[in-house]
C-alpha cells in the first residue's frame, strides 16, 4: 500500500492507496431515474432480477454474506457502492473468463471499502459452487468452468463472503503544523479535530477531522489553510491505527479586491452596495456566506456564487470574485389562505424586478377576503350574502435600491383598504382608508438597518365608540436587526424590530398621537442539523397623546389570529366597552413559544403556546387577564419553505369563542 506503513501481517496483493480509500471515496455519478428499478404491478422490471439467460451471454446474481456482523445492512450498502460486479449486474458478460476477471477486479475495491469503515483485518472471498477467489489470487480454469456450467441454464450464483473482523480503533492522533513560527495556530488541535484514542478508525471520522481542522483555520482568517500530509499507520496485530495530520495553516489574510460578474441588466454598483466586505477586512467564511445571502436579497438577483482566489495579492489579501445570475424581470402569482375562524382569503400579485434598469422593484397586490359579521347576523345560505361581506385591499410597493450606488434605498408603499374586523358576539369595527408612506432606508450591514419617512393616511372608522373621520400625517422611524438564517424557516439567530411614529391628526380630532411598537424573536437549534429548534417571540405596543375614542380604530391595538394568539379570531382580543363590545386598546403585549421538531426530512411537528392581550392603558397592565392558547402544528418542508397547518385551542375562552381553530399557510408562524 503506497503511503501506508503497517505492523503485523500484510494482506497480499492489495494495491492502490488506502489513504485515498479512507479519505476520498468517490461517489457514483448521478443517473437519471430508472423505472426499471421499480416493480409496480409487474409493469416495470426490477434491477434485482438478472438479465434473461441466453446462449450468448452469462448473466449472474450476487449475494453478500456478512455472517453475524452487527452493522451488516449498512456495510452491505457500502460494499455494493464499491462493487463493480454489483454496478454491472445488468450488463451480462459474454463468457466465464470475462466474468471471472470481473470478479478478480472487484476484490481490491471491496477491501478498500472495508478498510474505509475501519475493518483492516477483513477477509474477502468470492465463491461459485465451491470455486473460490481470494485477494492476491488469479482466476483459474476451475472458476471459469464453474461459471460456464450455468450458460443458457440460469444466472451464475456469485457469493461475496465477508469476514469483517473487529473495527480498528485509534491509538495515537498527532496534529503537526508546518511552516508556522511562534505560537501554534491551533491551541488545542485534538479538541478541534474531535478525534481521540479509542474512536473507530473510519473514513468518515478521518475526513471529519480533516475538514474541522481546515474550517477552524479558515475561521481564524487563514484562507489558504490545508492538510498537506496524512500519515496513517495500521498495526494489524494490535488492531489499532496511529494517524498524523500535517497541517499548513497558511498566512493570516484579509479580503482583497472584489470583482463582480454575471450582471446583464442589473448595474454592478447595485450589487456592490449589498456587499459589506471592504478590502483589508479580516477574511471570514461566515462573512462570505452572509454576503451571498445579502446579494440574493436584491429582488432582481436569483443566485450568487462567490469564488476565492488561489493566492494572495501583493498586499497579503485574498481576491474575491462574485458571479450573479439575474431572475426573470416579471412575476405574476396567486395565493390562498384559510382559517376556520378568520375565513378564506385570496391574493393575486404582479411584480417587476428591474423596472427602470436599476434593479427597481414594483409590486402590485390585490386581496379579497370574507369580512366577518359583527352585528349579530350570520350567513346561512347564499342568498344571505351581501356586498359588504367582502373586504378588499389593493397595495403597491416600490423600491429603488442603492441610490447612486450608496447603501441608501428609496421605499414607497401605499394601500387602499375596506375591511370589517371582529366577531359577531363581541363586535368590532369597520374601516375604509388609504395610506401612502415614503421612506429612506440606510443599510449598515446585512443584519442592521434604520429607516425614516413621511406617512399620510386618510380614512373613516366606525365601532361602538363612534365614527372617526381622520387624516394622519406622521414621521415613522424604525430600526431592524435580523441575524436569522432563513426568512420563512429560521433556525438560528435573532429578529428584532422597533419603531416610533409621532402623528399630527386632522379631522374630527386634532390631538397628536405617539405610537411605539417593538418585537423580538429568537431561534435556537439544539443540534447541528437543526432538527430540533426552540423559537420564541415577544411583542409590545403603546399609543400616547389621545383618548381611546379619539384614536382611529385601525390604529388601536388588538391581539388574536394566526400571527398573534392562535385559537382566537383575528383582532378579537381587546378591552370591552359599551354593550360588551371590542374597543381596541392603547397598548399591547404578545408572546409565543414553539418547539419545532423534524420527524423526517420533510415532516415536522410543532407544539406551541401563545399569550396576549390589548389593554386600555398606555402601557400593558399585567394585572388584567391574558388570553392563552396552546396547540400542535404540522409542517411539510419544501424547498421554498414549510407549509404550515396549526390547530390551536383557547385555554381561557370567552363565551362564544370556538373550541379550536385551524390555520393553513406557508412559512413558520413567526
Amino acid at each position: 500500500m503506497r503511503g501506508w506503513r503497517r505492523r503485523g501481517r500484510r494482506i497480499a496483493g492489495l494495491s492502490g492507496c488506502a489513504a485515498a480509500a479512507m479519505l476520498a471515496v468517490q461517489p457514483l455519478p448521478a443517473e437519471a431515474f430508472d423505472f426499471s428499478s421499480l416493480d409496480i404491478f409487474g409493469l416495470f422490471g426490477s434491477k434485482e432480477q438478472p438479465p434473461a439467460v441466453s446462449a450468448d451471454t452469462l448473466p449472474y446474481k450476487l449475494e453478500f454474506d456478512l455472517g453475524d456482523a452487527a452493522d451488516a445492512k449498512a456495510l452491505t450498502r457500502t460494499l455494493q457502492d464499491a462493487s463493480l460486479l454489483y454496478r454491472l449486474r445488468q450488463d451480462a458478460p459474454p463468457d466465464g473468463e470475462t466474468l471471472a476477471r470481473r470478479m478478480a477486479a472487484d476484490l481490491n475495491p471491496l477491501v478498500d471499502a472495508l478498510w474505509s469503515q475501519g475493518y483492516f483485518n477483513a477477509d474477502v472471498t468470492l465463491e461459485v459452487d465451491g470455486a473460490r477467489l481470494r485477494v492476491g489470487g488469479e482466476p483459474d480454469a476451475g472458476l471459469v468452468r464453474a461459471l460456464e456450467a450455468y450458460r443458457n441454464r440460469e444466472p451464475a450464483p456469485i457469493k461475496v463472503e465477508i469476514a469483517p473482523g473487529p473495527v480498528f480503533g485509534l491509538r495515537k492522533v498527532d496534529i503537526l503544523e508546518r511552516g508556522e513560527v511562534g505560537a501554534p495556530s491551533i491551541a488545542d488541535p485534538q479538541k478541534v479535530a474531535k478525534l481521540k484514542p479509542g474512536d473507530a478508525a473510519t473514513a468518515s471520522a478521518l475526513r471529519s477531522a480533516q475538514a474541522a481542522l481546515v474550517d477552524y483555520l479558515r475561521a481564524q482568517s487563514r484562507p489558504l489553510a490545508k492538510i498537506v500530509e496524512l500519515r496513517p499507520v495500521v498495526d494489524h496485530a494490535a488492531r489499532i491505527m496511529d494517524v498524523t495530520y500535517v497541517v499548513d495553516p497558511g498566512p493570516l489574510a484579509g479580503f482583497g479586491d472584489i470583482a463582480i460578474g454575471g450582471t446583464v441588466d442589473v448595474p454592478p454598483e447595485v450589487v456592490r452596495s449589498f456587499i459589506y466586505l471592504e478590502p483589508g477586512d479580516p477574511y471570514s467564511p461566515k462573512a462570505l456566506a452572509d454576503t451571498r445571502k445579502s446579494i440574493t436579497s436584491i429582488p432582481a438577483i436569483g443566485s450568487a456564487r462567490i469564488r476565492e482566489g488561489d493566492k494572495l495579492d501583493g498586499n497579503g489579501n485574498l481576491p474575491i470574485f462574485v458571479e450573479v445570475t439575474e431572475r426573470p424581470k416579471r412575476l405574476i402569482g396567486f395565493s390562498a389562505r384559510y382559517s376556520t375562524i378568520d375565513g378564506p382569503a385570496v391574493k393575486t400579485y404582479w411584480e417587476h424586478r428591474n423596472l427602470f434598469g436599476g434593479a427597481e422593484r414594483l409590486r402590485l397586490e390585490a386581496d379579497i377576503f370574507l369580512a366577518p359579521r359583527i352585528d349579530g347576523s350570520s350567513i346561512q345560505r347564499f342568498g344571505d350574502f351581501e356586498q359588504s361581506d367582502l373586504g378588499g385591499r389593493f397595495s403597491f410597493s416600490f423600491m429603488k435600491p442603492a441610490l447612486n450606488g450608496s447603501r441608501y434605498d428609496l421605499l414607497v408603499d401605499g394601500m387602499a383598504t375596506r375591511e370589517r374586523v371582529g366577531t359577531n358576539r363581541y363586535g368590532g369595527y369597520t374601516a375604509r382608508y388609504a395610506n401612502i408612506t415614503t421612506s429612506i432606508r440606510r443599510r449598515f450591514s446585512d443584519t442592521f438597518s434604520v429607516q425614516a419617512g413621511l406617512e399620510v393616511e386618510r380614512g373613516q372608522t366606525s365601532d361602538v365608540l363612534g365614527q372617526v373621520d381622520y387624516t394622519l400625517v406622521g414621521i415613522p422611524l424604525s430600526v431592524k436587526y435580523d441575524s436569522t438564517d432563513s426568512l420563512l424557516d429560521p433556525t438560528r439567530g435573532i429578529r428584532a424590530t422597533a419603531s416610533v411614529a409621532p402623528y399630527a391628526m386632522f379631522g374630527d380630532n386634532t390631538n397628536a398621537l405617539f405610537q411605539t411598537k417593538a418585537s423580538i424573536a429568537g431561534y435556537y437549534a439544539l443540534d447541528e442539523d437543526a432538527r430540533y429548534v426552540l423559537a420564541g417571540r415577544v411583542g409590545f405596543g403603546s399609543i400616547a397623546g389621545a383618548d381611546l375614542d379619539e384614536i382611529p380604530a385601525t390604529r388601536r391595538f388588538y391581539a388574536g389570529g394566526g400571527g398573534s394568539v392562535r385559537g382566537y379570531a383575528y383582532r378579537s382580543l381587546s378591552p370591552l366597552g359599551p354593550l360588551n363590545r371590542l374597543t381596541g386598546g392603547r397598548s399591547l403585549f404578545e408572546a409565543s413559544a414553539e418547539a419545532r421538531i423534524k420527524i423526517t426530512e420533510t415532516i415536522g411537528i410543532v407544539p406551541f403556546f401563545d399569550a396576549g392581550m390589548a389593554f386600555a392603558s398606555e402601557l400593558p397592565n399585567f394585572k388584567e387577564t391574558l388570553a392563552l392558547s396552546a396547540g400542535l402544528g404540522l409542517r411539510y418542508y419544501t424547498p421554498i419553505g414549510p407549509i404550515r397547518l396549526d390547530v390551536a385551542a383557547p385555554l381561557n375562552p370567552r363565551k362564544g369563542d370556538k373550541p379550536v381553530a385551524v390555520y393553513i399557510s406557508i412559512g413558520q408562524a413567526f
